[in-house]
């Protein structure tokens, strides 16, 4: 079987990232902006659910978007963030959001 694809992640660490200071200022629109999908009609994947890698039902040439934080890996599926674009995990006390 061969191993899934990994795509690097980028992480956003912490709570209240979207209620700080210019958080009001990112309503307005850059001027030649178009805006296709309203702001917030993706939903965020929350407290997603783990199997472990043997178990997943992923296709061999499946990418997945990997992480690991204090020793721990997390794997989340493109074909899900494709649909979802964040979601929002937990491990141990550190919060984050991964987003593709």
């Amino acid at each position: 079987m061969k191993t899934p694809r990994l795509v690097a992640a980028l992480l956003v660490v912490g709570a209240g990232i979207a209620t700080g200071a210019g958080a009001a200022d990112r309503d307005e629109l850059p001027p030649d902006f178009k805006q296709i999908i309203p702001r917030g009609q993706i939903a965020s994947v929350d407290r997603p659910r783990f199997v472990p890698a043997a178990k997943a039902k992923l296709p061999p040439e499946a990418w997945v978007f990997a992480v690991v934080i204090d020793g721990q890996a997390r794997a989340y599926s493109l074909n899900l963030l494709n649909r979802h674009e964040i979601v929002n995990d937990q491990v141990g006390d550190k919060t984050f959001a991964a987003v593709w």
